[in-house]
C-alpha cells in the first residue's frame, strides 16, 4: 500500500533499511538482477508502450518436478515507491533466505520484481513524464505474471506474498490466477476498495504534487514545494507513534529528528514527483472484494494493530476473510517489536505464521 522505504525514513534509528547497511555480504546465495522486456503492452487505459522494461532480483534457482512443474518458486512484491532489491536486507532476506530459513535461498527460487513505475523498471521519470500510460494495479499484476511466466519460465508458485501495495497485489493474484499458487500471504493490507482516510491520504499526496504551481504538467524546472505536503502525509500515516516517542521523548529530540527527516539534504532523496504521482494514482482500480470467493489457495492475511494505514478498528478483515475459502486473518498486537505499517517487512515478528502457512499448503 505505502512504500516499503517509509519504515526506513520514519524509523531509521531502529536500524531497518532496504540495503544491507554495513556492506556485509548476504548470508544467502548472491542476488542476481536482470530485465525482461514486454513488447507492445496494452494498458487498461488502451495506451500501448512498444517496450515495458521489468527489472527484477532473484535468489536461488527454479526446480521442476517429474511433470515439469516448478515447485519452489516464490514471488515477493514490494510496497508503493519501493523495489524488489529491498527484500535482500538483513532484516528480511537475512532472516528468510538464509540457510535453514523458511525461504532458504539454496532450496527456493525467490523472485522480487520492480513493478512498472518503480525503481529500475519503466517509469514516468525515464522521459515520458505525464505522457507515460496511466497504469493501474491490474496492469502491475498482469506484468508481474508476464515476468514470472514468459520472462522467467515459471509455471507454478509455491508462495505469492507481498508487503503493503504488494500485499494488495497478492489478493489480486489469488483471484486472477487462482490455480497458479500453493499459498498466499498479504502483509499489511485490506481486500476492499480504497476509501476513507486511506483514500484521503492518497489524495493529499496526489493533489500536493499536481496542484503545485510549478508542476507544469509534469515538466517542472525546479524542486516542488508540494513535495513537503506529500512527504508529511506519508510520514504521519506510516510511522509508529510508540517507536517515535521512544526515539524522541523530548521536544528537542523530536525537532532534531524532524529536521533530519525533512530538512536540508534529505530533500534530495525524495522521489521524482511524476513517479510519485503515478504511484499513488494507480491504486484507483483496486477492489478484490467482489472476487474473494474465487481464491482457492490457503491465504494468511497478516496486519499489525499499530498500522495506521489499516487500523483494526475498521473491522474489514474480520468480515471479509470469512468469504475466503481457506483464509485466515492474523492481527499482531502492538509491542516494542512492531513498527506500525512497516511491521510488514519484519519476518522476525510474523515468521511463525509463514511457517504455519507453508506447512498447511505443502504439496503432497
Amino acid at each position: 500500500m505505502l512504500r516499503i522505504i517509509s519504515l526506513a525514513l520514519a524509523l531509521c534509528a531502529a536500524g531497518f533499511s532496504q540495503g544491507r547497511g554495513n556492506g556485509a555480504p548476504p548470508n544467502f546465495p548472491a542476488p542476481k538482477e536482470g530485465d525482461y522486456i514486454v513488447k507492445d503492452y496494452k494498458f487498461t487505459t488502451g495506451d500501448v508502450l512498444p517496450e515495458v522494461r521489468l527489472h527484477y532480483t532473484t535468489v536461488g534457482a527454479p526446480v521442476k518436478d517429474s511433470a515439469g512443474i516448478v515447485r519452489n518458486a516464490v514471488i515477493v512484491m514490494h510496497g508503493t515507491g519501493g523495489g524488489g532489491r529491498g527484500f535482500t536486507s538483513a532484516t528480511f532476506g537475512g532472516i528468510l533466505f538464509k540457510p535453514g530459513g523458511l525461504l532458504d535461498g539454496a532450496t527456493h527460487y525467490i523472485i522480487m520484481p520492480d513493478d512498472v513505475g518503480h525503481a529500475k523498471s519503466s517509469k514516468p521519470s525515464d522521459g515520458l513524464h505525464q505522457k507515460f500510460p496511466k497504469y493501474t494495479y491490474e496492469d502491475m499484476v498482469r506484468l508481474e505474471y508476464k515476468l514470472v511466466t514468459e520472462g522467467l519460465g515459471v509455471n507454478h508458485m509455491r508462495l505469492v506474498m507481498g508487503t503493503s501495495m504488494g500485499a494488495m497485489h497478492t489478493w489480486m493474484w489469488g483471484y486472477m490466477y487462482p490455480d497458479f499458487m500453493d499459498a498466499l500471504m498479504p502483509l499489511a493490507s485490506a481486500p476492499v476498495e480504497i476509501g476513507g482516510r486511506n483514500r484521503m491520504l492518497r489524495k493529499m499526496v496526489i493533489d500536493s504534487i499536481r496542484d503545485d504551481p510549478d508542476f507544469n504538467g509534469g515538466e517542472y524546472a525546479k524542486p516542488l514545494s508540494g513535495m513537503f505536503g506529500a512527504e508529511f502525509a506519508l510520514f504521519v500515516m506510516t510511522s509508529s507513534p510508540l517507536q517515535l516517542l521512544k526515539q524522541s521523548p523530548t521536544r528537542e529530540q523530536a525537532d532534531t529528528a524532524f529536521e533530519r527527516r525533512f530538512g536540508g539534504d534529505a530533500r534530495g532523496r525524495w522521489p521524482d514527483p511524476n513517479d510519485m504521482l503515478y504511484q499513488y494514482e494507480c491504486s484507483r482500480d483496486y477492489n478484490p472484494q467482489p472476487h474473494l470467493e474465487k481464491i482457492q489457495a490457503p491465504l494468511y492475511a497478516v496486519n499489525s494493530a499499530d498500522d495506521q494505514v489499516n487500523p483494526p478498528e475498521l473491522g474489514i478483515l474480520e468480515r471479509e476473510i470469512k468469504r475466503v475459502k481457506r483464509g485466515r486473518y492474523i492481527l499482531i498486537p502492538v509491542s516494542d517489536q512492531t513498527r506500525g505499517h512497516g511491521t510488514h517487512s519484519l519476518p522476525a515478528i510474523w515468521g511463525n505464521y509463514l511457517a504455519e502457512l507453508l506447512k498447511e499448503s505443502e504439496h503432497k
